[in-house]
């Protein structure tokens, strides 16, 4: 049990794990996870198709989702200072009515916008990592930043929750910042409704605030992203990345004071973050490991959660090096194994077209530590904050909740 959530699988998070892909704590598909936020609130506005599958949400006529990326659960327990007014929405324990959500696996952007959006887990939306295998073509595909092209909605063809509270007549409108309006992941994950680009983050959340009174039923989607970014450069233990979170927590009670009638304020978050240590014990670089490299053809994912694709023939021996170069450190599965073992989803998610996309071997990080990539992603290797993995520094996510 970890703050109200129950992770099938889980055997002890402070415990040595055996390498049993089976043993990694799971995200709570289906109950308490970012794929099941946005099917709870439209199920309670009417919405046709969905179901309420986060228990204890009161029905609300109006709700707004204010998703912070990169600001998890683990990290606002442990910045009351820095965000006193969302600690203050915390669990009950602490005096408030908040419960962590899981973001589901890999605990990356592209993946739980896509899970937020969709309604669906990955294995079924298909943003599987930062970056995966496109099997059409053979080359990785970023996407967070969709490179190479390839047609979003052919990549992700589910409809978005928007799209159906949007036929429903629910008023739905998205507001982030302007550039992001007409990008591939928004087209995938976000759309539906109408997209109001504001660049301030006071004029975003009054724009927010406007726009959920603009009807009697409506969904409001808003997004801040620096608190990731200051997170990434500096870590979570910068002044950088504490100002960041200063600052949003100022947003969130400004919105929150501005609610119209009948609305409900929901507070997330797409994944947490850890710091990794620069020495060599915290980062094992692919690009200088002989034994890591041997029968790799691609490395995909991120530093803590990997999609390593094998040359032909290749994958049982880069399993068995993977698992024992890594040791205790990272769950090590094969793909039929991280699939079974439910980390992309309950039993039946992954879908064919999606299936290649996931790694031969897939290495999801247990410890304070990464695989890296010093020569093939020199930018992603030099970040101090980390995150992808199933731990609960990155895994859980905020549902803080205010009413109006």
């Amino acid at each position: 049990m970890t703050d109200g959530i129950e992770w099938p699988g889980a055997t002890g998070l402070g415990e040595p794990a055996p390498l049993d892909p089976a043993t990694a704590p799971l995200p709570a598909y289906g109950s308490a996870s970012l794929a099941d936020l946005l099917p709870t609130l439209v199920a309670g506005q009417g919405v046709p198709g969905f179901t309420a599958a986060i228990g204890e949400l009161t029905p609300a006529d109006r709700n707004c989702v204010f998703l912070i990326d990169g600001l998890g659960w683990e990290q606002i327990k442990a910045h009351p200072d820095e965000a006193p007014f969302l600690a203050s929405l915390l669990g009950t324990s602490l005096g408030g009515t908040g419960r962590p959500l899981t973001a589901g696996f890999p605990s990356t952007t592209a993946t739980s916008l896509a899970s937020v959006g969709t309604g669906t887990v990955p294995g079924a939306h298909g943003l599987l990592g930062y970056t995966v295998r496109d099997p059409a073509t053979g080359a990785l595909m970023n996407q967070l930043r969709w490179k190479p092209w390839t047609q979003p909605r052919v990549w992700q063809p589910h409809p978005t929750v928007f799209e159906a509270a949007h036929a429903a007549g629910v008023h739905t409108a998205q507001v982030s910042s302007p550039a992001f309006e007409s990008t591939p992941l928004t087209q995938v994950a976000l759309s539906g409704g109408t997209f109001r680009g504001k660049l301030a983050g006071e004029d975003r959340v009054d724009l927010a605030a406007e726009q959920l009174a603009a009807g009697d039923r409506s969904l409001v989607y808003t997004y801040y992203s620096e608190v990731d970014s200051k997170g990434h450069r500096f870590g979570i233990d910068s002044d950088a990345w504490r100002g960041q979170v200063m600052y949003v927590d100022q947003l969130a009670r400004r919105l929150a004071e501005n609610l119209p009638p009948r609305s409900a304020l929901y507070v997330t978050a797409d994944h947490g973050m850890i710091d990794i240590p620069f020495d060599e014990e915290s980062r094992i670089d692919f690009d200088e490991d002989w034994a890591l490299r041997a029968g790799v053809a691609l490395l995909g994912g991120e530093g803590r959660a990997r999609h390593v694709y094998a040359v032909p023939g290749a994958a049982a021996d880069v399993l068995a090096v993977w698992r024992d170069v890594l040791g205790e450190q990272f769950w090590v599965a094969s793909r039929d194994e991280a699939i079974a073992a439910g980390w992309f989803g309950p039993a039946g998610a992954v879908e064919e077209r999606t299936y290649g996309r996931i790694g031969d071997v897939v290495a999801a990080a247990r410890d304070d530590v990464v695989v890296t990539a010093s020569e093939r992603e020199p930018r992603e290797s030099a970040m101090v904050g980390m995150h992808g993995s199933m731990t609960p520094v990155e895994q859980l996510v905020p549902l803080l909740e205010v009413r109006s």
